[in-house]
């Protein structure tokens, strides 16, 4: 029966599955979207490190522009070409996959082979000081990962794909980097699963020592009571 209860079912239209599966493939695509855009300030000897969340093998890209504080016009102009920035990218187990100078204005790209928090840091060259006279250094940082790194205008020109070819080509490839961050979300539930688990037993083997060390003493105590009544003709 289509009808239970009082409860009345309402089939769908032909077509409008295929419309419900599109809705929710756009709000996953939506989800997946990865890329950030900020700037911050450094001083002379300041280095700033960003911990970013990476799936493994995802490509990354950062582009970076700096300016410096003019005191005369009181605002932001940008820096001079021989001022540079160094760029150090750590995996999750603390291992160099990047270290490079780089000028005032620049991009950078790496690959992860590892998921988990990728430590970027940016500080800028020691030898260009007098360039800063003691101000401020603004950088302005845009972060890409997954498939929003790819250029698809220049894809599109390199292997002659259609409006519709390259649609599908970036629909596949956002497709991947949601399977990429689903992975990426059950490894870290399985990691945080084997940490609770590793934090239990010791807990459990803890309780299981102070009782014993309580039980032990209380028969220590015990003893040496009556040996002590003992002594004393008291029993």
């Amino acid at each position: 029966m289509a009808v239970e209860l009082g409860v009345r079912v309402v089939r769908p239209r032909p077509g409008t599955e295929l419309g419900g599966v599109m809705r929710t493939l756009l709000l996953l695509l939506c989800l997946a979207t990865r890329g950030s855009a900020l700037y911050f300030h450094i001083g002379e000897t300041e280095k700033k490190c960003f911990i970013e969340e990476i799936p493994d093998e995802t490509m990354v890209i950062g582009n970076y522009r700096t300016q410096l504080y003019d005191k005369q016009r009181e605002e932001y102009q940008p820096a001079t070409p021989g001022l540079g920035m160094f760029v150090e990218v750590k995996d999750p187990e603390d291992k160099v996959i990047l270290a490079r100078q780089y000028g005032s204005e620049g991009r950078f790209t790496f690959t992860s082979h590892t998921p988990g928090e990728h430590q970027i840091c940016l500080h800028s060259n020691s030898t260009k000081f007098s360039l800063f006279a003691g101000g401020m250094l603004r950088v302005h940082l845009d972060i890409q990962v997954g498939e929003h790194a790819n250029d698809y205008a220049e894809i599109a020109a390199k292997d002659k794909l259609s409006e519709l070819q390259l649609r599908v080509r970036q629909l596949v490839e956002q497709v991947e980097q949601i399977q990429k961050e689903q992975n990426y979300q059950r490894w870290r539930e399985e990691r945080f699963r084997q940490t609770s688990e590793s934090t239990n037993q010791r807990v459990l083997w803890w309780s299981i020592l102070q009782t014993l060390i309580l039980v032990a003493i209380g028969v220590w105590q015990m003893r040496h009571l009556k040996s002590f009544f003992e002594a004393k003709k008291l029993v």
